[in-house]
């Protein structure tokens, strides 16, 4: 079986840091997880910031999924940018929007609804 060079002993970069992560992207403890998200400066928060700046989002909440590598997210995104916009092209706009971070996560899981779509989730609970 032979391995292709260019996929061994890769690390990955973010805005021109060196992430330390391995060519996997994975973490194996809560405190690799942490060390993760601190050099890449990719954390719940700043995502749910640039969320919130960019689209305007009227609420974020970000999951770390991960369950210890600290780069698998999931998110329920509200913003008026939705309106009109199938759930594909919602998906795009987020995903055009944490384009940088994307690179660097290894799942990222948005559910993205407009305000009164949301309000409509809410009174389901």
């Amino acid at each position: 079986m032979s391995t292709d060079p260019s996929s061994t002993n890769r690390t990955q970069t973010v805005q021109g840091h060196d992430t330390g992560a391995n060519h996997t992207g994975t973490a194996n403890t809560d405190t690799d997880a942490l060390e993760t998200q601190q050099t890449t400066g990719i954390t719940p928060e700043s995502l749910k910031s640039t969320l919130e700046k960019q689209l305007h989002a009227t609420f974020v909440q970000i999951e770390d999924m991960s369950g210890g590598c600290g780069q698998m997210f999931g998110a329920h995104i509200v913003s008026p940018q939705f309106e009109g916009k199938a759930r594909l092209a919602r998906h795009r706009l987020v995903n055009t929007t944490l384009k940088e971070e994307i690179k660097v996560i290894h799942a990222w899981t948005p559910k993205c609804y407009t305000p009164a779509e949301w309000q409509k989730e809410l009174a389901k609970q």
